[in-house]
């Protein structure tokens, strides 16, 4: 497929958000970078920035900018500029100033954060909304009286809406997540089962099984599979202020480190979107004993220690890689603008 992908430099009166610190440079920043396969924009910009995720600024972007960023791809060069206003960071071609021609698969583009860490998040079912479980379709029966189906099994469901929908995502409702300040259960996380599509409608219709990654049987849920749309936001910090806490860390382990992904206690409904960067924060009370050997607790200030990329967002959950941490991230940490 070809592509023919224009200049990159980005206006330098474009709006910007305004940070509360100016942005640094890396000690010995190198003038230039020439981009290589495996390389992200997280990466390329730690070679020149302190903190990776205010590259928007040093490009100069605006809000749509940052929504719908340029592409970059191996080959490209990118150089540091000592500009007027601070650093700025722009691209420039291996041949000059020429339209570049791409004639291999869109996957060269070179990906904000990597890209298979999330993309086994980005169309999967990861929670399913409060209320949402007990309208959803589900296997009633299967062929031959099968206890369990795999790939390339029939079954039966009941509650399928919409016979235009052909493919859909099997699931199984997980533990509840819970707002840790109002223990409310603002959702369940979806075990992902596998994938079905539509042989026939009806009621029940009926449904071939696609994939299976676990074993799939009666009572097993079903969502409609949304279209794969790999992440392009670039990281930004939230307009609005965000007040939320790490509430689950996927696959149900107890810490998180580096590319895990965690669920957080807000979404939508605190302006939250993919791209946004949230700082992660501790607070802890060190426990011990006086000179009269009486017990004593001292609180010990809070510490920010990692930062997480927003990657899907639902209306009171959303879902964020962790891209930085200098310790273990825990259930009930503290997720705040950076």
């Amino acid at each position: 497929m070809l592509r023919i992908i224009s200049a990159l430099i980005l206006a330098v009166t474009a709006a910007c958000a305004i940070a509360a610190e100016p942005v640094q440079l890396v000690n010995n920043p190198p003038d230039r970078h020439i981009v290589v396969r495996g390389d992200t924009l997280w990466g390329i910009s730690g070679k020149f920035l302190k903190q990776p995720w205010r590259w928007p600024e040093v490009w100069r972007m605006n809000r749509e900018q940052i929504k719908n960023p340029h592409l970059i791809y191996p080959g490209d060069i990118i150089l540091l500029d000592d500009f007027r206003g601070g650093p700025r960071l722009r691209v420039a071609r291996p041949h000059g100033l020429q339209p570049k021609i791409y004639s291999e698969a869109i996957e060269q583009e070179i990906p904000s954060i990597p890209a298979n860490v999330i993309e086994p998040f980005i169309s999967k079912p990861l929670v399913i909304e409060a209320g949402e479980h007990a309208a959803a379709p589900r296997f009633v029966a299967s062929q031959e009286d099968r206890v369990f189906m795999g790939i390339g099994d029939t079954g039966f469901v009941t509650g399928i809406p919409d016979t235009k929908i052909l493919n859909w995502h099997v699931y199984r409702p997980g533990k509840p997540l819970r707002d840790p300040d109002t223990q409310e259960i603002v959702g369940h996380e979806a075990f992902f089962l596998g994938s079905a599509t539509l042989v026939q409608a009806g009621e029940p219709a009926v449904m071939r099984i696609t994939e299976a990654r676990e074993e799939i049987g009666r009572g097993d849920r079903l969502v409609p599979a949304p279209p794969f749309n790999l992440i392009s936001y670039v990281p930004h910090r939230p307009e609005a202020q965000v007040e939320a806490k790490v509430m689950s860390i996927y696959g149900g382990v107890n810490e998180a480190g580096k590319y895990s992904v965690v669920s957080i206690s807000r979404g939508k409904n605190a302006e939250l979107e993919p791209g946004h960067i949230l700082a992660l924060f501790r607070t802890r009370v060190s426990q011990g004993y006086d000179d009269n050997d009486r017990r004593v607790t001292t609180s010990i200030p809070e510490e920010r220690y990692a930062l997480a990329f927003v990657f899907r967002v639902f209306d009171r959950v959303a879902y964020a890689l962790v891209v930085e941490t200098s310790k273990p991230v825990i259930v009930g940490d503290a997720a705040r603008n950076p």
